[in-house]
């Protein structure tokens, strides 16, 4: 996968503001808690990476990072109202169905101007264990070099709920941040493979760090 055409970062003021709207949402309607969020670095480039189970989890990340986050979106989030939302606050559509040369190459120019990237490996709503990821995420980190925190999500699924179901008013949704890693790239391994290997090490990390969060915040998601 090549870094693509050259393209612009989004304005980082837009991720800025939008994040303190978010962060007036999610401690006045939710009770929104960060964990550890001295583990993001506070300057430098840096990818968080999050575990993914339900519609809430991007904007409560978003909101409760400590540093404004230019996240990865899917491209159909862009559509309507929500759209507008999204748009505004300067976050980045991605085609999930295929490698977005685009949507990949903009993210790095994000880390390249020193801030902070989102993204959700999983590529979809699962069920938040990270049993899988896609290999954009490892790609950038191994392009850019940033470090990368691993990001466990509780509380935005709805105990016997679907991915669309949002918890109710005053529920507690928590945003856990691991220690940040690094992916080193093993020259020995031809790209692909490369890739490959990076990918499992990121989901493993990933997995550990989201059941680490559930048995020391007390839930099951």
């Amino acid at each position: 996968m090549s870094p693509g055409p050259a393209v612009l970062a989004p304005d980082r003021r837009r991720a800025a503001g939008g994040r303190k709207v978010g962060q007036v949402i999610f401690r006045t309607i939710y009770r929104g808690v960060a964990v550890h969020p001295g583990n993001v670095p506070a300057s430098g480039p840096v990818i968080l990476a999050a575990n993914h189970a339900a519609f809430l989890d991007g904007p409560l990340v978003f909101s409760l990072a400590p540093r404004p986050v230019t996240f990865l979106v899917k491209q159909e989030a862009f559509a309507g109202p929500l759209g507008f939302v999204v748009r505004t606050v300067g976050q980045i559509p991605i085609d999930r169905t295929t490698g977005d040369r685009v949507a990949l190459s903009t993210a790095l120019a994000v880390l390249e101007r020193g801030d902070a990237v989102g993204i959700f490996p999983e590529g979809t709503r699962r069920a938040g264990d990270v049993d899988d990821v896609s290999r954009g995420a490892a790609w950038i980190a191994l392009r850019s070099g940033a470090p990368i925190v691993p990001v466990a999500v509780l509380g935005t699924r709805v105990l016997g709920g679907t991915a669309d179901d949002w918890p109710g008013p005053r529920s507690v949704l928590t945003v856990d941040f691991g220690e940040p890693f690094t992916l080193l790239p093993d020259l020995a391994v031809p790209g692909r493979e490369r890739l490959r290997r990076a990918s499992r090490s990121l989901q493993e990390a990933l997995a550990s760090q989201v059941r680490r969060a559930r048995v020391d915040n007390g839930t099951s998601s």
